[in-house]
């Protein structure tokens, strides 16, 4: 394999090995930089304990969906985004990772007085949780934020199993505003998360820079 990297090329053969990948999509996944995005990810949160499994081990930013063919120089509508997402499945579940499986589109949450819906549902064998995405066309809010905490925690009141694991809800957007992860829940929990998409799979070097720049945001908080 030509990773220089030891940890990243141990990643690859593993999870190649595990998940059965086609020669296709191991060197898909490579050339998307998909062990540095799962890192992005993690590095957001304190280390995990060992052998304790949690939902940053799954989240990617960003999520390359270059297999839409969706032309990123325009806006994409998010009834648009979910009807392609939809239309390709099996790719998309790829992209998400190991152990999801697809529940439902436009999923209803029903109270006493309102009708909520969710854009797209899974479940997580892995995790044993359910996992909500939320798509976005455009930068990301504090509403957008609010509203899938509400998602979330309305998910666990009403359709989590005595056996699940809490709910975790990804919002997918185009523009990742980090002011308002910083100020907001997102901050530090281990079921809100925010990851952008990119419709173009990027140059190994454009990728790694946005990596680069991710990583030494992350130190300065840190350090803050």
């Amino acid at each position: 394999m030509r990773i220089d990297k030891l940890e990243a090329r141990t990643y690859y053969l593993r999870e190649a090995a595990e998940q059965q990948w086609s020669t296709r999509q191991l060197e898909r996944n490579i050339s998307s930089h998909y062990y540095e995005r799962l890192l992005a990810t993690q590095g957001q949160l304190p280390p995990a304990e060992p052998e304790r499994i949690r939902p940053a081990d799954f989240v990617k930013d960003p999520y390359v969906l270059e297999f839409l063919n969706l032309p990123e120089t325009t806006w994409t509508a998010e009834k648009t985004l979910e009807a392609a997402l939809v239309d390709n499945l099996q790719h998309f579940l790829l992209e998400l990772g190991k152990g999801f499986s697809f529940v439902g589109r436009q999923f209803r949450i029903s109270t006493e007085t309102s009708h909520f819906y969710v854009d797209l549902v899974f479940y997580n064998y892995l995790l044993k949780c359910f996992v909500l995405l939320d798509l976005k066309s455009g930068k990301l809010s504090h509403q957008d934020v609010g509203q899938m905490d509400m998602y979330v925690r309305m998910f666990d009141d009403l359709k989590r199993n005595p056996d699940d694991n809490p709910t975790v809800g990804i919002i997918l957007c185009e523009d990742k505003d980090e002011t308002v992860a910083r100020y907001s829940v997102l901050q530090g929990s281990e079921q809100l998360f925010a990851s952008k998409y990119r419709f173009i799979l990027p140059s190994e070097k454009e990728l790694a820079e946005e990596l680069h720049r991710k990583r030494q945001w992350l130190l300065e908080r840190l350090k803050s």
